[in-house]
């Protein structure tokens, strides 16, 4: 999988869980697809997916759509509209006012605020999914770190896996700025997504990665639903479906 893991794309499997360690070859993370190369996609299509769990709007699903996998894999197009390319004009307007980085923080710590809520009503369909065999499973977003960086923690969680291992995880994320800095479309990418083109340090705080923003969602799951397993009691997946999910993606 050598080609992959150039991009925002890695095998849950080998994280420590509290029962044993996340079993490899069952859920995937990823960017979307718009910068999969042919050799990257062929990669892909050998690993079998059984299920594309999709974060994306609408809008950028039909603009980027997956067009890889067969049809006996699932689609599932969820609309978690957290996201400041389709969500928080407000967030962009503040980001117009100054070029100081703190501006983009705050905004993509209210961004990672709003995700969990955002999230709530599609746990049922995933859990569904996951249940019924579709494994291999896909989650991805547009960039893989921010809709798709929450779920997969919250996912985590349920599964076992301590936040110190869901945090290392999620920093590595960080690959999708560095590759857009590398490949040199952060210009083109600010100017098609936000219409206008935001500071340096402002930039380095929308493409990567913090501590802080993955923290910012826990504290919004841990204050406002009593914790993770409390958030998915209220989000219609039972103690009986999250412990059939923990034996599905933990190997003892």
């Amino acid at each position: 999988m050598t080609a992959l893991t150039a991009l925002n794309f890695r095998d849950l499997g080998g994280l420590p869980a509290a029962s044993g360690m996340m079993r490899t070859g069952v859920l995937y993370r990823s960017e979307g697809p718009r910068n999969f190369s042919v050799g990257q996609l062929a990669e892909l299509q050998a690993l079998n997916i059984r299920a594309i769990i999709d974060l994306r709007s609408g809008e950028e699903r039909e603009e980027i759509p997956h067009e890889w996998h067969d049809g006996d894999c699932q689609w599932l197009g969820l609309d978690v509209e957290a996201d400041l390319r389709v969500f928080g004009h407000d967030g962009r307007e503040r980001l117009a006012k100054g070029p100081e980085p703190e501006i983009a923080i705050e905004t993509m710590k209210e961004t990672y605020r709003f995700i969990p809520r955002s999230l709530l009503n599609h746990w049922p369909v995933i859990s569904e999914t996951l249940l019924d065999g579709h494994v291999p499973a896909l989650v991805n977003c547009t960039a893989g770190k921010d809709r798709t960086g929450v779920a997969i923690a919250l996912l985590l969680e349920l599964a076992g896996v301590p936040r110190d291992a869901i945090m290392q995880d999620y920093l590595a994320s960080d690959i999708f700025g560095e590759n857009m800095f590398r490949a040199g479309t952060i210009e083109a990418g600010f100017m098609g997504s936000y219409g206008f083109l935001p500071s340096p340090g402002q930039i380095q705080a929308l493409v990567g990665v913090r501590p802080d923003y993955l923290e910012t969602a826990w504290g919004e799951v841990d204050q406002a639903h009593g914790g993770f397993a409390s958030y998915f009691e209220q989000a219609g997946v039972d103690a009986q479906a999250q412990a059939a999910l923990r034996a599905m993606l933990v190997a003892k």
